[in-house]
């Protein structure tokens, strides 16, 4: 579906005068590194660009048509020799007064985009400089970035820089990974999104891996399918080291190059008698210290020893950092309280912060 940037011309685009209006040469300049950013939005980004404008009283005394069009086509002149065309202009020229529906907030201009089933108007914003714009972005349905210097409540982003405005659209793009290997032992595929809700689909053939899987997916809060088909006629060996594979693989690709991600993620979680801590980062370096040592061969039907080799394999493949002890007497618990615990890491590591898109690390680079 197709994604849009709902985007206002005054104040956002160009810098709006004292008496609002643009009715000349001399008043039309643009905002600080507007032009840039929307280049590289419309360059690198999947969205079409709309301008949607208030125009008070345009084609009146007030406001005569032949001091507006000047300036403004020299505006969409200077855009397009920047390359940034814009798929549609919206003008509407009533005064705050008339009410009429195509006055922002209304959606009147816009109401062709949200009854088109080619829209997606939940992954579409609002770009604006007035408390209307926002408000126009929730009644379209839409996510608001405001340009100001308080925070908006209603508002994804609040920035005055349009190089954070292109950072977080740029960081808006899904985080999801779909990995295929298939051997003379294992054929299997793992889709990841780290932004999900915790839905899982898991068909590994062995049920307390899947049991485990689930708490990785659920705790996490990523959606995450797994579907295996090993040589479990053999042992389950290559079918648990392999999906730890596949999934480390899925995990590094869905995460990109890291950027405005935590980074770090560590959780201590009790589970009845025992005590599970684990701590990861997504460095790029693999690593794994681990403190388990367990007193049965197998729990249910999985042999005690694959947990060393599935977390080791993950660690190898997703080239992160992982530190995990457990102590406890029942080995059911502390094996699921590893995989919680891990859970709960990943899902403080791979937050990211909308307005802070920088590579989390010293060196610039993960």
């Amino acid at each position: 579906m197709k994604k849009v940037l709902f985007i206002d011309r005054d104040g956002t685009i160009i810098q709006e005068p004292e008496d609002f209006q643009i009715d000349s040469l001399e008043k039309l300049s643009f905002v600080p590194k507007a032009l840039s950013q929307l280049r590289k939005i419309q360059e690198e980004l999947d969205y079409e660009l709309v301008m949607v404008s208030n125009q008070d009283g345009l084609g009146t005394d007030s406001f005569p048509e032949n001091t507006f069009w000047p300036a403004h086509n020299k505006m969409l002149q200077i855009l397009e020799g920047e390359g940034i065309v814009f798929d549609e202009i919206l003008i509407d020229r009533s005064f705050e007064e008339d009410n009429a529906p195509t006055r922002k907030p209304r959606t009147g201009l816009v109401t062709h985009y949200m009854q088109h089933e080619d829209y997606d108007m939940a992954a579409s914003f609002v770009i604006g400089d007035r408390p209307t714009d926002v408000q126009l972005a929730e009644n379209m349905g839409c996510k608001a970035i405001f340009i100001g210097d308080k925070k908006h409540p209603k508002a994804s982003l609040t920035t005055m820089d349009w190089e954070q405005i292109y950072l977080f659209l740029k960081g808006q793009k899904g985080r999801t990974s779909r990995i295929k290997r298939a051997t003379s032992e294992t054929s299997i595929e793992v889709a990841v999104d780290l932004d999900g809700s915790g839905k899982v689909d898991l068909q590994t053939g062995i049920g307390f891996f899947d049991h485990m899987l689930h708490q990785v997916g659920r705790h996490a809060k990523i959606d995450l399918s797994v579907k295996v088909e090993g040589d479990l006629h053999i042992d389950e060996h290559h079918t648990i080291e392999d999906t730890a594979i596949v999934l480390g693989e899925a995990f590094l690709e869905a995460l990109g190059d890291k950027r405005g991600i935590e980074r770090y993620g560590f959780s201590i979680l009790p589970m009845d008698e025992t005590l599970a801590q684990v701590a990861l980062d997504f460095s790029g370096r693999p690593w794994l210290m681990w403190e388990a040592t367990f007193n049965r061969e197998s729990v249910g039907g999985m042999p005690t020893e694959m947990f060393y080799h599935f977390f080791k394999s993950f660690s190898d493949m997703a080239r992160c950092n992982l530190n995990i002890k457990v102590e406890g007497d029942n080995e059911h618990h502390k094996i699921e309280a590893i995989f919680k615990a891990f859970a709960k890491a990943i899902r403080m590591a791979i937050h990211r912060d909308p307005t802070d898109l920088e590579i989390p690390s010293t060196k610039g680079v993960l």
